[in-house]
């Protein structure tokens, strides 16, 4: 898959949500989507992050747009998360890879020189007409959710 560039329609999805709901891209239109994708339910970065978005959930909708989170993890993974910190915003679940690959975010990454597949932390603004307006690639989680304020007040 080719790389994502900001102007790009935004690809199409179809995957199940933690409340049991299917959501499609097509939901969110007329409205800006906060897309981010993560590695994994409760690890310390993705529970930071997911916790920094919790907390400006509220400026978030203030600026007119919606927040979701996709990692591979299944339905019941995103419960237990959704449950023990609190999370007040939709996890997608695409246990199939099929999104993470749509968005090039599912990546060649190592670790201790052993090399896996996995999802590197990216973050996407999607606009209210479906094309992508902001790009965050290897998003750093500390300032991340500032960041993304910022870009959505442009």
């Amino acid at each position: 898959m080719a790389q994502l560039t900001v102007g790009d329609k935004a690809p199409d999805f179809s995957l199940s949500g933690n409340d049991g709901k299917k959501y499609s891209l097509k939901d969110f239109k007329g409205k800006k989507l906060v897309l981010y994708f993560y590695p994994k339910d409760d690890t310390s970065g993705c529970t930071k992050e997911a916790c920094s978005f919790r907390d400006n959930l509220s400026l978030i909708k203030k600026k007119g747009a919606v927040i979701i989170g996709v990692s591979p993890d299944d339905t019941p993974s995103h419960e237990k998360f959704i449950t023990k910190y609190d999370i007040n915003f939709t996890l997608l679940s695409d246990e199939s890879k099929d999104m993470l690959k749509a968005y090039g975010v599912w990546k060649e990454k190592s670790m201790y020189g052993r090399k896996y597949m996995g999802v590197e932390r990216t973050t996407f603004i999607i606009d209210e007409k479906g094309k992508l307006s902001h790009i965050f690639t290897k998003v750093k989680v500390d300032g991340h959710t500032e960041a993304v304020l910022t870009a959505l007040a442009e």
